[in-house]
């Protein structure tokens, strides 16, 4: 399932296929969005953004088309006026003179205008995103010690997006093995040195993630690539400690950790 990282690439071509082009095609499958088609046709995408797995298209009017993808939802960019052979279903259809973007299956989809964004249920309930550039370590820390989320174990706090939007299962076992911290341990017990450095991961991590676009390093690479030290990688030896990685489901996710070092 992608994370943060997936989505923002994702978001990243979608800008580049059309941001700043007039739109000369708006189609929608929804009834109550179909009345936004002709609104939208002459207008430009202004940018569009991330809140962990939803989008935010912003259009030179002033309206925002949000979207979740949910479990099945997924972008395409195509040549204006291409069909592309698919069995999914299209919702959303925005063309310019030379692409469009194309969104199949999902179904959590919603024009806003700016003050309807200010007030949107999931908007106001999901934490900042990990790639954001003005999230700092500082303030991530100040979350942790929050009321709402000292308390809570790391295997159910790194999945939920009220905490910080774009974290996922991946991300959520290679943050805690970066700190070496088991995923039964709570913010309210961590050391000043501990919560700096998970503070610091939090952000690095996904970030690593978001520029090195997901390659997986190899010998010949040092640093510059992100690279999985523990997810998919039960019965391998952890490259910190010798010991032996390890499988078990956590917050109904696998989890994968190396009990040798996350302590």
């Amino acid at each position: 399932m992608p994370e943060g990282p997936e989505i923002r690439r994702a978001a990243d071509s979608l800008e580049a296929a059309i941001q700043g082009k007039p739109i000369t095609d708006a189609w929608f499958a929804f009834p109550q969005l179909k009345a936004y088609e002709p609104t939208l046709v002459g207008q430009t995408v202004t940018h569009i953004e991330t809140r962990g797995k939803a989008l935010l298209t912003h259009f030179s009017g002033g309206l925002t088309l949000y979207s979740h993808n949910q479990l099945y939802g997924v972008w395409r960019v195509v040549k204006a006026g291409e069909q592309p052979d698919t069995q999914r279903v299209l919702r959303v259809r925005l063309q310019t003179a030379e692409k469009a973007i194309l969104l199949y299956s999902a179904s959590d989809i919603e024009m806003l205008t700016p003050e309807q964004l200010t007030t949107h249920p999931f908007l106001q309930r999901v934490g900042p995103d990990v790639l954001d550039k003005k999230l700092t370590a500082e303030q991530v820390r100040e979350r942790l010690l929050a009321t709402s989320f000292r308390n809570r174990q790391f295997s159910g706090l790194l999945l939920d997006q009220a905490f910080l939007a774009g974290l996922g299962n991946y991300l959520r076992v290679e943050i805690l093995w970066e700190c070496e911290l088991a995923a039964t341990h709570k913010a309210s017990e961590l050391t000043e040195a501990q919560l700096d450095r998970l503070s610091h991961a939090l952000l690095d991590i996904p970030r690593l993630s978001y520029a090195a676009r997901g390659k997986v390093d190899d010998s010949k690479h040092h640093g510059a690539l992100f690279r999985f030290k523990v997810f998919h990688r039960e019965g391998e030896k952890c490259e910190r400690c010798g010991g032996i990685i390890e499988r078990k489901m956590m917050s109904s996710r696998p989890f994968y950790w190396c009990p040798g070092c996350q302590t």
